[in-house]
């Protein structure tokens, strides 16, 4: 490779923040891992992942602070309008910047084209505010979310096993390198998704940019179809033809959209904090409570049961409080299962 090889060490946002939003209690946790990186001497670290920019700040400050001269790289995994608590995306990027970091930029959450647009609005409000030495990344998914919410393909109802039918193609690919690398980002990678013939498309669009630098195995635009024993197939041997291509899904009457739960969830609600485990779990529905040491299901007591909870689950997707559903579904099955579980336990011994 012309620009050789470099060791990064990377950070993600934290269950501690969504938990506690407390600064030094995040801090704590990831001066863990920074580390270890310290130790093993990285080039560079790469702070990426986070929904609240916040958080991210967070962490550019404590590498800024325990490994002083390392280059960092920052990026939100957030859609062309804001954070998941409202910043706006161009705002997010500033943010970075002031915080110390040295690129700034988006992976993950939303396919190539949506990530670009959203590292363009960084780029012009980076820019705006006079960080003229930040440079810019991405690494999208690639998979096409023009459908995904503010928290991005997780809230689609593919994720995260049926996602194949969004994948992009590797043309799609070398559009997006070569569109990014117009735009100015020069970091520029993959997230969920990516496979090797991918990032051998975008190392094959910008290889005159790379020294005229070509990975191994490029088809470049489909030449090799010019030996092809079929003529019709032997006209598609041109970068028109497949730049200019729309791929059916080989689904007849497939939706080209899905809709997303948007739940809704974020740092601060009871389903994304941090519990410590008890040995002896408690829950209760109002003033109903469960007692395990008067439960006994046998085993179709307890399938009806798993039944009914999924049941009640898919109501979900009707005009109620999801977020609390979920919660006492969870705290349900919990109870359920616990109680299930020592009621085979207790007739287990009996049998021996």
């Amino acid at each position: 490779y012309p620009e050789g090889g470099l060791v990064a060490g990377g950070l993600s946002q934290t269950p501690t923040y969504l938990t506690s939003t407390n600064k030094e209690e995040v801090q704590n946790e990831v001066k863990k891992q920074i580390q270890v990186f310290k130790d093993n001497n990285v080039d560079l670290m790469i702070c990426e992942y986070y929904e609240h920019v916040e958080e991210a700040e967070w962490h550019v400050d404590a590498v800024k602070k325990f490994m002083p001269g390392v280059p960092v790289c920052a990026s939100l995994c957030i859609n062309e309008d804001s954070d998941v608590h409202g910043t706006p995306t161009g705002e997010c990027g500033v943010r970075l910047a002031r915080a110390g970091a040295d690129v700034v930029g988006i992976n993950c959450h939303y396919d190539p084209f949506r990530c670009l647009e959203a590292v363009k609005k960084m780029i012009t409000a980076v820019r705006e505010a006079g960080f003229d030495k930040v440079h810019f990344m991405i690494q999208p998914l690639a998979f096409m979310t023009p459908d995904a919410s503010v928290q991005g393909f997780i809230d689609l109802p593919e994720f995260p096993f049926a996602l194949e039918p969004r994948i992009c193609t590797r043309f799609e690919m070398a559009k997006f390198a070569r569109m990014s690398y117009d735009a100015g980002i020069h970091f520029i990678g993959g997230c969920c998704g990516f496979e090797p013939y991918h990032i051998r498309a975008i190392s094959e669009e910008l290889s005159k940019e790379r020294g005229d630098y070509l990975p191994y195995g490029v088809i470049n635009w489909g030449k090799c179809l010019e030996i092809h024993t079929k003529p019709w197939v032997r006209t598609r041997a041109t970068r028109s033809y497949w730049e200019n291509l729309n791929p059916g899904t080989g689904r007849p009457y497939s939706a080209s959209l899905s809709k997303p739960d948007n739940w809704g969830v974020t740092a601060g609600h009871e389903l994304v904090k941090q519990h410590k485990r008890t040995k002896q779990p408690s829950w209760s529905l109002k003033n109903s409570e469960l007692s395990r040491q008067n439960c006994s299901f046998d085993l179709e007591e307890i399938e009806l049961l798993e039944r009914l909870l999924i049941g009640v689950a898919d109501l979900r997707t009707q005009n109620l409080d999801s977020a609390n559903l979920l919660l006492f579904l969870k705290r349900a099955r919990k109870g359920y299962l616990n109680c299930a579980q020592e009621s085979l336990q207790r007739r287990s011994k009996k049998l021996k």
